[in-house]
C-alpha cells in the first residue's frame, strides 16, 4: 500500500524520477539526493511502512540480501574501502523521512566522515541490570 503524502512512496514507485541503480517488484535502490559519500544510496520498499517496527516480515527478509547484492555492485564499480549499512528508526535516531529505508554508504580512506559510535561509560553491573530488564 502506498501513502499519498509520502515522498519516498513517490520515489520508490517512480512517480518522481530518481537516480535508480536497481529495481524489482518490491524495492527501488537509488542514489541519495544528499549523499555523505560517493555512491551513498537508499534501499526503499515500494510499499509504505513508517519504520522497521511496522515492516512486513516478508519485505524485511529481503532487505539484507539486497543490501549485500548492492554492496558487491558498489564495490565492483566504485572500489570502496569499507561500508556502512544504516537504518534509522525515530527522530532521535536520525530518521527524517518516515518511510522505512536503508542507507548503503560506501566508505573511502580519508572520506572525512565519522560514522563510528562512541561507547557509553559503564558502571559495575550496568550490563547485568539491562539484561535482567530484558529477559
Amino acid at each position: 500500500m502506498k501513502k499519498d503524502d509520502c515522498i519516498f512512496c513517490k520515489l520508490a514507485n517512480g512517480d518522481i524520477p530518481t537516480n535508480t541503480i536497481y529495481e524489482d517488484d518490491d524495492f527501488r535502490v537509488f542514489l541519495d539526493a544528499a549523499p555523505v559519500t560517493r555512491g551513498h544510496c537508499l534501499i526503499v520498499p515500494k510499499e509504505h511502512f513508517d519504520s522497521l517496527e511496522q515492516l512486513d516480515d516478508k519485505v524485511a527478509a529481503k532487505v539484507m540480501p539486497l543490501a549485500r547484492k548492492m554492496m558487491k555492485l558498489l564495490k565492483d564499480k566504485l572500489g570502496w574501502d569499507g561500508f556502512n549499512i544504516i537504518q534509522n528508526n525515530g527522530k532521535v535516531a536520525g530518521q527524517t523521512v518516515f518511510h522505512f529505508h536503508t542507507h548503503l554508504i560506501p566508505r573511502y580512506n580519508d572520506d572525512g566522515q565519522d560514522l563510528v559510535m562512541k561507547p557509553m561509560p559503564l558502571k559495575d553491573g550496568d550490563i547485568e541490570t539491562v539484561l535482567n530488564e530484558i529477559i
